[in-house]
């Protein structure tokens, strides 16, 4: 069912975590013209959970969603991002919590840096170069995950 994901898991040592059946989030990245990696980077809303912080378009999983259908759905919902020509490319469980709760982070690929439409979760959307991304104030997830994650675009050839 739609929507049937939202809601908040609780882990015994108190830490939350959106999303009953987990999370899932895109990392979308294209190239400049000068060959440098840019990736799409969603300002959270100063209201939501960890507001004003740097991460990635995503959210709660719908119980009849893979973690790329979630990822996809999301950006679309958060950024206005058209799925079809965006290309997946790798998805990583990038948390797990105790309770079994899971964050994926799916990396993609789109040929050039596409206009975005922020809905009322992002203060703003932007394309940034994946070299500054550690000068943001990063989500806290996002943030523990973007080493790991550097170094696995950095391995994928991007934009076969």
């Amino acid at each position: 069912m739609r929507g049937d994901g939202d809601g908040w898991v609780i882990d015994a040592d108190g830490s939350r975590y959106w999303g009953v059946h987990g999370a899932a989030g895109l990392l979308l990245r294209t190239l400049r013209p000068d060959g440098h990696t840019l990736i799409l980077l969603q300002h959270r809303a100063a209201w939501s959970h960890q507001g004003g912080t740097w991460g990635i378009p995503g959210g709660a999983r719908d119980s009849h969603e893979g973690a790329v259908d979630t990822a996809l759905r999301e950006a679309h919902e958060e950024a206005g991002l058209d799925p079809a020509p965006v290309h997946v490319t790798a998805a990583l469980i990038t948390h797990r919590a105790v309770s079994g709760w899971t964050y994926t982070t799916v990396i993609a690929d789109i040929d050039n840096p596409v206009a975005t439409v922020a809905n009322g979760e992002s203060a703003e959307l932007r394309w940034v170069d994946a070299s500054d991304v550690d000068a943001l104030p990063l989500h806290p997830g996002f943030g523990a995950a973007w080493p790991e994650l550097r170094d696995r675009i950095a391995a994928l050839d991007l934009l076969n």
